[in-house]
Formats: structure tokens, C-alpha cells, sequence
């Protein structure tokens, strides 16, 4: 048991030491949002850590290491190619303003520490999946299937928003085509997806012994809808942008759906 939490602490070590470098790095950018780019590099590379430093190298254990490397690159590259040149995030600008003086002493906590443990949360299927030595199954193909719909399905719409935003007629307009007119966060659906997935993978591998690493897409899920995602982002959009407003009328928040109808005044 201890060198299993030696093995799980090497990939806290992992998330603490990446979180400190780009803190670092925000002082001298004056950016706190950088923490966003790396957030996908510490939870795969807590991951990478548990696979290395586990005694056995499993087929499964390298299955969800190329899954979650694939995640975490796809999103690492597109944050910092939508982000570049842009400054700081206006989520972190609010987070600054109500925070100083001082911020950038106070963000190593408020936003660096937390969100490294929250990472090393997150990458609890590794672990779980990784040290197992079940032989492979139904359930890992639905989960990796799942994962895989996941990435995809997160790619497509950041790929879509990413075609509205650069066109000019788009300008000023809300964003209802492709999967956005079914969910008004299809990269945060995909997201969660992954997550569900890997964790079924986990489960495949250590049954009922691995079910603590539910608290991975538990997590993922309440901070996409609840804090870092959907709530903050839409918190005051619709008294911004009242075609928003209405967006939110006929559009499911996170689940795709069908477009409800507009209800007659």
C-alpha cells in the first residue's frame, strides 16, 4: 500500500511542480489563464507518471495513457492557439479584480495549488485502471468508446465555434449551427464523455476496488456546469447579449437535445 501512495503522490509531485512553473510564467505575463493550457498536460502527465512508475505495464495502462494523451494534446494546442495574443482570460481578470492587491502572490493558492490538486483528482482512472491486472473487456471497449466519442465530439464543436468566430458576418451573432444548436456546450458534453469513459475503462480493470476513481468525472462534470464552465461563462451573458437569452430558451445547457419551440407571448 505505501508504494502505491508513493506512486500516487509522484503524480501530486507532478501536478504541484507544472502548476508552480506556469504560475511562474503568469508573473512575467501578467496571465493568470495560462493555468488553462496546462491544465490537460498535469492530469495526463500525473497519468504518464503512475504508468511509468507502476511495477507492471499493462495493455490497458497504455490504452488509457494513448486516450488521455490524445485529450490532453488536442485541447492543450487548440486553448493556446485560441488564447494567443489575447491576454488574460476575462474569467481570471474578474478573478484579479477581486483580489487585490497582491493577486499574483495570492493566484499561487487561489488558482496555481488548486487547480494542481484538482488535476491529480482528475487523474484518478489512471491510476486505478493502470495498477489493475484484469484480463480486457466489454466494459473497456465501451468506455474507450465512449472517451473516444468524447474527444471527438469536444473537437468538432471547438472546431465549429472556432470557423463562426473567424468569420465576419459573424460578428455580434449567436452561435446555433452544427452541434450548437443541440447543446449550448458541446465541447464541455464531449468533455465529460471522455472522463465517463476512462473511469469505465478503470472499472474494466480493478471492479468494485476502482470505484473511488469515480470522483474523476464526478469532479469534471460539477466544474464544467457548475463552476469553471457553464456557470461562469453564461452568468451574466444573457443581460450582455439578450440574443443569448433566448439561445438559452430553446437550447439544452449540456445534454444535446432537440430545439424547443419558442413559446407564443
Amino acid at each position: 500500500m505505501s508504494g502505491l501512495m508513493d506512486v500516487a503522490l509522484a503524480g501530486l509531485a507532478w501536478t504541484a511542480s507544472l502548476a508552480f512553473l506556469t504560475w511562474i510564467a503568469s508573473l512575467v505575463r501578467q496571465d493568470a489563464s495560462l493555468i488553462d493550457r496546462m491544465w490537460p498536460v498535469c492530469i495526463v502527465g500525473a497519468g504518464l507518471v503512475y504508468f511509468v512508475l507502476l511495477p507492471v505495464q499493462t495493455v490497458r495502462g497504455l490504452w488509457m495513457a494513448v486516450l488521455g494523451t490524445a485529450w490532453a494534446v488536442r485541447l492543450c494546442l487548440y486553448i493556446t492557439w485560441r488564447n494567443w495574443g489575447h491576454g488574460e482570460d476575462r474569467r481570471y481578470q474578474a478573478i484579479r479584480a477581486r483580489n487585490q492587491p497582491n493577486f499574483g502572490f495570492r493566484s499561487l493558492y487561489l488558482v496555481f495549488a488548486l487547480q494542481a490538486v484538482l488535476a491529480w483528482v482528475v487523474s484518478a482512472p489512471f491510476l486505478a485502471g493502470m495498477m489493475a491486472a484484469r484480463p480486457m473487456g466489454a466494459l473497456d471497449a465501451l468506455g474507450a468508446v465512449l472517451a473516444l466519442f468524447g474527444i471527438f465530439f469536444e473537437a468538432v464543436g471547438d472546431a465549429q465555434m472556432a470557423r463562426f468566430r473567424a468569420a465576419p458576418a459573424s460578428k455580434g451573432q449567436v452561435m446555433e449551427r452544427g452541434l450548437w444548436r443541440y447543446t449550448r456546450h458541446p465541447n464541455y458534453f464531449g468533455e465529460a464523455c471522455a472522463w465517463w469513459g476512462l473511469w469505465l475503462v478503470a472499472m474494466s480493470g480493478a471492479g468494485w476496488g476502482g470505484a473511488w476513481s469515480v470522483v474523476s468525472p464526478l469532479l469534471m462534470t460539477w466544474l464544467l456546469l457548475k463552476v469553471s464552465g457553464v456557470a461562469m461563462l453564461e452568468g451574466d451573458i444573457g443581460e450582455r447579449r439578450p440574443a443569448y437569452r433566448e439561445y438559452i430558451a430553446r437550447t439544452n445547457a449540456f445534454l444535446p437535445g432537440p430545439v424547443r419551440k419558442r413559446k407564443a407571448p
